[in-house]
Protein backbone atom coordinates (compact mmCIF):
# COMPACT_ATOMS: atom_id res chain seq x y z
CA UNK A 1 0.00 0.00 0.00
CA UNK A 2 1.56 3.61 -1.04
CA UNK A 3 0.68 6.31 1.18
CA UNK A 4 -0.03 9.89 -0.16
CA UNK A 5 -1.14 12.94 1.79
CA UNK A 6 -3.35 15.49 0.09
CA UNK A 7 -5.07 18.61 1.56
CA UNK A 8 -7.78 20.54 1.00
CA UNK A 9 -10.65 22.98 2.39
CA UNK A 10 -13.16 21.33 3.98
CA UNK A 11 -16.06 22.85 1.94
CA UNK A 12 -18.71 21.18 -0.18
CA UNK A 13 -16.33 21.14 -3.75
CA UNK A 14 -14.17 18.51 -2.35
CA UNK A 15 -16.78 16.01 -0.87
CA UNK A 16 -16.05 13.37 -4.07
CA UNK A 17 -13.03 12.93 -2.68
CA UNK A 18 -14.46 12.04 1.01
CA UNK A 19 -16.66 9.65 -1.04
CA UNK A 20 -13.81 7.87 -3.01
CA UNK A 21 -11.71 7.29 -0.03
CA UNK A 22 -14.73 6.37 2.37
CA UNK A 23 -15.59 3.98 -1.11
CA UNK A 24 -12.37 2.28 -0.59
CA UNK A 25 -12.02 3.10 -4.18
CA UNK A 26 -8.11 3.94 -3.53
CA UNK A 27 -7.82 1.37 -1.30
CA UNK A 28 -8.48 -1.12 -4.00
CA UNK A 29 -6.04 -0.02 -6.32
CA UNK A 30 -3.06 0.26 -3.64
CA UNK A 31 -3.08 3.85 -2.55
CA UNK A 32 -3.76 4.76 0.90
CA UNK A 33 -4.59 8.26 0.46
CA UNK A 34 -4.36 10.20 3.78
CA UNK A 35 -7.00 13.50 3.53
CA UNK A 36 -5.87 16.74 5.73
CA UNK A 37 -9.07 19.40 6.17
CA UNK A 38 -7.06 23.08 5.76
CA UNK A 39 -9.67 25.45 6.74
CA UNK A 40 -6.75 27.79 6.77
CA UNK A 41 -6.66 27.53 2.62
CA UNK A 42 -4.42 28.22 -0.09
CA UNK A 43 -1.92 30.38 1.99
CA UNK A 44 -1.36 27.90 4.32
CA UNK A 45 -1.55 24.97 1.59
CA UNK A 46 1.16 26.35 -0.68
CA UNK A 47 3.46 26.12 2.33
CA UNK A 48 2.16 22.64 3.24
CA UNK A 49 3.67 21.36 -0.39
CA UNK A 50 6.45 23.45 0.07
CA UNK A 51 7.54 21.91 3.60
CA UNK A 52 7.25 18.60 2.55
CA UNK A 53 3.64 17.84 4.90
CA UNK A 54 1.59 17.28 1.89
CA UNK A 55 1.95 15.73 -1.41
CA UNK A 56 -1.02 16.83 -3.05
CA UNK A 57 -3.32 19.73 -2.72
CA UNK A 58 -6.51 20.78 -4.16
CA UNK A 59 -5.85 24.23 -3.90
CA UNK A 60 -7.46 27.95 -5.72
CA UNK A 61 -5.78 28.52 -8.65
CA UNK A 62 -4.44 31.98 -8.35
CA UNK A 63 -2.82 30.94 -5.24
CA UNK A 64 -1.10 28.32 -6.65
CA UNK A 65 -0.23 29.69 -9.91
CA UNK A 66 1.58 32.84 -7.45
CA UNK A 67 3.48 30.55 -4.98
CA UNK A 68 5.05 28.04 -7.61
CA UNK A 69 6.10 31.33 -9.74
CA UNK A 70 7.54 32.39 -6.31
CA UNK A 71 9.72 29.41 -6.19
CA UNK A 72 6.83 26.63 -4.61
CA UNK A 73 8.86 23.22 -6.38
CA UNK A 74 5.08 22.05 -7.57
CA UNK A 75 2.80 21.61 -10.76
CA UNK A 76 -0.73 21.92 -11.64
CA UNK A 77 -1.11 18.26 -12.72
CA UNK A 78 -5.39 19.15 -13.94
CA UNK A 79 -8.30 21.54 -13.31
CA UNK A 80 -10.79 20.36 -10.30
CA UNK A 81 -13.41 22.71 -10.89
CA UNK A 82 -14.03 24.53 -13.88
CA UNK A 83 -16.84 26.89 -12.67
CA UNK A 84 -15.48 30.12 -11.35
CA UNK A 85 -16.04 30.54 -7.16
CA UNK A 86 -17.96 32.65 -6.57
CA UNK A 87 -16.69 35.51 -3.71
CA UNK A 88 -19.17 36.98 -1.48
CA UNK A 89 -18.20 40.24 -0.36
CA UNK A 90 -19.24 40.60 3.35
CA UNK A 91 -19.50 43.05 6.19
CA UNK A 92 -20.61 42.58 9.83
CA UNK A 93 -24.20 42.48 10.07
CA UNK A 94 -24.31 45.95 12.08
CA UNK A 95 -21.33 47.66 9.79
CA UNK A 96 -22.53 50.98 8.69
CA UNK A 97 -21.19 49.90 4.74
CA UNK A 98 -24.27 48.85 2.53
CA UNK A 99 -22.79 49.29 -0.47
CA UNK A 100 -19.28 47.75 -2.77
CA UNK A 101 -18.58 51.55 -2.72
CA UNK A 102 -18.43 52.00 0.63
CA UNK A 103 -15.51 49.60 1.26
CA UNK A 104 -13.11 51.16 -0.81
CA UNK A 105 -9.56 52.14 1.55
CA UNK A 106 -11.26 49.70 4.29
CA UNK A 107 -9.50 47.38 6.54
CA UNK A 108 -9.67 43.40 4.68
CA UNK A 109 -9.84 40.54 6.38
CA UNK A 110 -7.46 38.30 4.89
CA UNK A 111 -6.94 34.12 5.90
CA UNK A 112 -3.13 34.29 4.83
CA UNK A 113 -0.73 36.22 2.64
CA UNK A 114 -0.75 34.34 -0.72
CA UNK A 115 -4.36 33.43 -0.16
CA UNK A 116 -7.31 33.39 -2.33
CA UNK A 117 -8.86 36.13 -0.18
CA UNK A 118 -5.99 38.23 -0.64
CA UNK A 119 -5.75 37.63 -3.99
CA UNK A 120 -9.28 38.75 -4.94
CA UNK A 121 -9.33 41.50 -2.77
CA UNK A 122 -7.18 42.53 -5.97
CA UNK A 123 -9.28 41.18 -8.25
CA UNK A 124 -12.21 43.05 -7.02
CA UNK A 125 -10.24 46.36 -5.89
CA UNK A 126 -9.11 46.31 -9.81
CA UNK A 127 -13.11 45.56 -11.07
CA UNK A 128 -14.49 48.61 -8.88
CA UNK A 129 -11.58 50.97 -10.38
CA UNK A 130 -10.00 51.10 -7.03
CA UNK A 131 -6.35 51.78 -6.41
CA UNK A 132 -4.81 48.23 -5.62
CA UNK A 133 -1.36 49.68 -4.32
CA UNK A 134 -2.63 50.73 -0.87
CA UNK A 135 -4.96 47.92 0.23
CA UNK A 136 -5.19 47.13 3.78
CA UNK A 137 -5.15 43.28 5.31
CA UNK A 138 -5.59 41.94 8.14
CA UNK A 139 -4.49 38.21 8.93
CA UNK A 140 -7.62 36.23 10.77
CA UNK A 141 -6.26 32.50 9.29
CA UNK A 142 -9.88 31.40 9.22
CA UNK A 143 -13.56 32.01 9.37
CA UNK A 144 -13.92 32.11 12.43
CA UNK A 145 -11.43 34.60 12.81
CA UNK A 146 -12.64 36.82 10.00
CA UNK A 147 -16.29 36.22 12.47
CA UNK A 148 -14.27 37.79 15.50
CA UNK A 149 -12.81 40.37 13.19
CA UNK A 150 -15.66 41.66 11.52
CA UNK A 151 -17.23 41.67 14.63
CA UNK A 152 -15.36 43.72 16.67
CA UNK A 153 -14.15 46.18 14.17
CA UNK A 154 -10.66 45.79 13.69
CA UNK A 155 -11.35 44.31 10.11
CA UNK A 156 -14.35 45.93 7.84
CA UNK A 157 -14.75 43.21 5.00
CA UNK A 158 -14.12 39.41 4.28
CA UNK A 159 -13.93 37.96 1.33
CA UNK A 160 -15.14 34.13 0.98
CA UNK A 161 -16.99 31.38 -0.90
CA UNK A 162 -20.32 32.31 -0.75
CA UNK A 163 -22.38 29.14 -0.04
CA UNK A 164 -20.23 27.93 2.37
CA UNK A 165 -20.23 31.77 4.14
CA UNK A 166 -24.33 31.71 3.68
CA UNK A 167 -25.35 30.22 7.30
CA UNK A 168 -23.54 33.31 8.86
CA UNK A 169 -25.26 35.58 6.22
CA UNK A 170 -28.77 33.43 7.85
CA UNK A 171 -27.69 34.18 11.17
CA UNK A 172 -27.25 37.70 11.23
CA UNK A 173 -23.86 37.88 11.78
CA UNK A 174 -22.02 38.89 8.53
CA UNK A 175 -24.23 40.64 5.59
CA UNK A 176 -23.00 40.17 1.98
CA UNK A 177 -23.05 43.34 0.15
CA UNK A 178 -21.61 41.99 -3.42
CA UNK A 179 -20.11 39.16 -5.39
CA UNK A 180 -16.77 38.35 -7.30
CA UNK A 181 -16.77 35.50 -9.49
CA UNK A 182 -13.66 34.32 -10.05
CA UNK A 183 -12.30 35.28 -13.72
CA UNK A 184 -10.98 31.53 -13.96
CA UNK A 185 -11.51 27.93 -13.12
CA UNK A 186 -11.17 28.55 -9.23
CA UNK A 187 -9.53 24.76 -8.45
CA UNK A 188 -6.59 23.04 -9.39
CA UNK A 189 -5.03 19.85 -8.15
CA UNK A 190 -1.25 20.69 -7.38
CA UNK A 191 1.71 18.17 -6.77
CA UNK A 192 5.17 18.54 -5.15
CA UNK A 193 7.39 18.00 -8.40
CA UNK A 194 9.26 14.91 -6.00
CA UNK A 195 6.02 13.02 -5.78
CA UNK A 196 5.42 13.11 -9.51
CA UNK A 197 9.37 12.08 -10.29
CA UNK A 198 8.92 9.44 -8.22
CA UNK A 199 5.02 8.09 -8.14
CA UNK A 200 3.86 9.59 -11.62
CA UNK A 201 1.71 6.17 -12.13
CA UNK A 202 0.07 6.72 -8.80
CA UNK A 203 -0.82 10.38 -9.33
CA UNK A 204 -2.04 9.25 -12.88
CA UNK A 205 -4.13 6.52 -10.96
CA UNK A 206 -5.32 9.26 -8.24
CA UNK A 207 -6.62 11.20 -11.14
CA UNK A 208 -8.39 8.57 -12.66
CA UNK A 209 -11.04 7.92 -9.81
CA UNK A 210 -11.41 11.15 -8.74
CA UNK A 211 -12.26 12.01 -12.30
CA UNK A 212 -14.84 9.44 -12.01
CA UNK A 213 -16.30 10.38 -9.00
CA UNK A 214 -16.68 13.99 -10.52
CA UNK A 215 -18.07 12.79 -13.56
CA UNK A 216 -20.90 11.10 -11.68
CA UNK A 217 -21.48 13.29 -9.22
CA UNK A 218 -24.43 15.36 -9.30
CA UNK A 219 -26.02 12.52 -10.50
CA UNK A 220 -25.50 10.34 -7.18
CA UNK A 221 -29.01 9.59 -5.29
CA UNK A 222 -30.26 12.47 -2.89
CA UNK A 223 -26.75 14.28 -2.84
CA UNK A 224 -28.27 17.79 -2.09
CA UNK A 225 -29.48 16.09 0.86
CA UNK A 226 -26.28 14.54 1.77
CA UNK A 227 -24.08 18.30 1.09
CA UNK A 228 -26.88 20.04 3.07
CA UNK A 229 -26.50 17.89 5.86
CA UNK A 230 -22.55 17.51 6.05
CA UNK A 231 -21.90 21.57 5.31
CA UNK A 232 -25.12 22.80 7.50
CA UNK A 233 -26.86 23.94 4.69
CA UNK A 234 -30.43 25.31 3.53
CA UNK A 235 -31.33 22.86 0.21
CA UNK A 236 -32.43 25.26 -1.91
CA UNK A 237 -28.56 27.05 -1.30
CA UNK A 238 -27.22 23.57 -2.25
CA UNK A 239 -28.84 23.01 -5.23
CA UNK A 240 -28.28 26.70 -6.76
CA UNK A 241 -24.71 25.74 -5.77
CA UNK A 242 -25.02 22.28 -7.47
CA UNK A 243 -26.29 24.09 -10.85
CA UNK A 244 -23.83 26.48 -10.78
CA UNK A 245 -20.51 24.45 -10.21
CA UNK A 246 -18.63 22.07 -13.13
CA UNK A 247 -16.11 19.96 -11.94
CA UNK A 248 -13.19 18.84 -14.67
CA UNK A 249 -11.13 16.21 -15.67
CA UNK A 250 -8.89 18.05 -18.37
CA UNK A 251 -4.88 19.49 -17.81
CA UNK A 252 -4.61 23.25 -17.46
CA UNK A 253 -4.52 24.71 -20.67
CA UNK A 254 -1.81 27.64 -21.30
CA UNK A 255 -4.82 30.08 -22.45
CA UNK A 256 -6.24 29.84 -19.63
CA UNK A 257 -2.82 29.78 -17.37
CA UNK A 258 -1.79 33.13 -19.27
CA UNK A 259 -5.02 34.26 -18.26
CA UNK A 260 -4.34 34.03 -14.69
CA UNK A 261 -0.56 35.11 -14.47
CA UNK A 262 -1.38 38.09 -16.59
CA UNK A 263 -4.03 39.45 -14.15
CA UNK A 264 -1.08 38.70 -11.56
CA UNK A 265 1.51 40.60 -13.26
CA UNK A 266 -0.41 43.32 -14.05
CA UNK A 267 -2.27 43.84 -10.35
CA UNK A 268 1.75 43.79 -9.08
CA UNK A 269 0.96 40.13 -7.39
CA UNK A 270 3.86 38.66 -9.43
CA UNK A 271 7.07 39.81 -10.52
CA UNK A 272 7.48 37.85 -13.58
CA UNK A 273 5.51 34.94 -15.24
CA UNK A 274 6.65 31.81 -15.77
CA UNK A 275 6.57 29.53 -18.69
CA UNK A 276 4.21 26.77 -18.90
CA UNK A 277 6.69 23.70 -18.50
CA UNK A 278 7.62 25.21 -15.31
CA UNK A 279 3.64 25.71 -13.82
CA UNK A 280 1.98 22.85 -15.77
CA UNK A 281 2.41 19.08 -15.70
CA UNK A 282 0.20 16.69 -17.83
CA UNK A 283 0.37 12.90 -15.93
Amino acid sequence: MKTIKIAGVPEHFNLPWHLSIDNGEFEAIGINLEWTDVPEGTGKMCQMLRDGETDIAVILSEGIVKDIVGGNPSKIVQVYVESPLIWGIHVSANSKYKSISDIENTKIAISRLGSGSQLMAYVNADNQGWKTDNLEFVIVNTIDGAVEALTNGTADYFMWERFMTKPLVDKGIFRRIADCPTPWPCFVIAVRDEILKKHPNTIAQILEVINLTTQEFKEIPSIDKTLASKYHQKIDDINEWLSLTEWSQKPLSEKVLNKIQNQLFDLKIIEKKGTFAEIVKTV
